[in-house]
């Protein structure tokens, strides 16, 4: 009972936060979305892009977390974070709005997905598992939210 209590909070904190982060920038017109200057020279379009990247993050690397396993280092790997999202920004530049909209979608249903089938002793605060999911999810999709929400009011005035 008590694991089926963590799942639907963990779940409900999932979901408060990407629907904040969705709200960000509702309304927005694609020309404002593909606007450069939200964050460095990211526009929101851009942004989506790398928060749907680090939710395919979380599905890549939270399997494995399961199985006892560590994700490799981006230090290590791509010569940081900052390395290793530019990377992978410059990667998806080719993709269309749309694109980006249908990717981010697909990629949150199924970690959502992942999410309601984890094991239950993985959910806890404590665990790898919850630490990562927090990280490359609902404590990432804030940081944005609030730069677009910023850009918004200091650059469109709304």
């Amino acid at each position: 009972m008590r694991g089926a209590y963590r799942r639907r909070q963990l779940l409900k904190r999932l979901d408060a936060a990407w629907v904040a982060f969705n709200e960000s920038y509702a309304g927005l017109p694609d020309a404002e979305l593909r606007t450069p200057g939200v964050t460095g020279d990211w526009s929101v379009r851009d942004i989506i892009a790398h928060v749907t990247t680090w939710e395919e993050e979380a599905l890549t690397h939270l399997p494995l977390i399961l199985r006892g396993g560590r994700p490799p280092r981006y230090s290590v790997q791509y010569g940081g974070i900052d390395a290793f999202n530019a990377r992978t920004t410059e990667g998806k530049r080719g993709l269309s709005l749309g694109e980006v909209h249908a990717q981010a979608a697909a990629t949150h249903a199924r970690l959502v997905d992942f999410v309601q089938r984890a094991p239950e002793d993985q959910l806890g605060a404590g665990t790898h598992f919850r630490r990562r999911l927090r990280l490359d999810t609902y404590g990432h999709y804030p940081l944005h939210a609030e730069a677009i929400r910023q850009w918004r009011m200091d650059v469109l005035g709304r």
